[in-house]
């Protein structure tokens, strides 16, 4: 777990664990092994010229895409303030939640086959909003769990004065 400071929010922000990054690398290479087959079935009967092009192509496109992972795996942090969290993500388009404790409506921690794999879990934030998209993937499953009883116990407190 590491921290760094935004001027702008101010505090310390809290990132996921950096197991996140293998995960996300295992989730792209089942995407690419797949695309790899159809792309070279695809070229297969297309010659030697195209099927060089064809697999140099897939080539810069899953380093692109190894490249993109990283900065997106890199850009996930939250922080917990006195009335709220912050939840901030994005590489191109980049996102910063506010999510009240007082409004929200329940925390659940989740965990996928391949989160389980890498021994990770996330954290969920239910609120009455609908677009609401409250996440903080990544965390160690102990970790994970005491984040869900403190915005628990802080959604409880903080909605008493409403």
């Amino acid at each position: 777990m590491s921290a760094t400071t935004d001027p702008i929010a101010g505090g310390a922000w809290l990132h996921p664990s950096a197991r996140l990054w293998h995960l996300r690398i295992a989730q792209a290479l089942v995407t690419g092994a797949v695309a790899g087959v159809v792309v070279g079935l695809a070229l297969m009967n297309a010659g030697a010229a195209p099927a060089l092009g064809g697999g140099l192509g897939v080539f810069g496109v899953a380093l692109a895409s190894l490249w993109f992972l990283w900065r997106r795996v890199g850009a996930w942090r939250y922080q917990e303030r006195d009335d709220d969290l912050l939840v901030a993500r994005g590489v191109l388009i980049q996102r910063l939640s506010v999510v009240p404790y007082g409004r929200m409506q329940y925390v659940e921690v989740t965990r996928g086959p391949f989160e389980r794999m890498f021994g990770l879990a996330t954290v969920r934030m239910h609120t009455a909003a609908f677009a609401s998209d409250a996440r903080v993937p990544g965390l160690e499953p102990e970790r994970a769990g005491a984040l869900r009883d403190r915005l628990a116990a802080l959604g409880e407190a903080h909605a008493g004065g409403l």
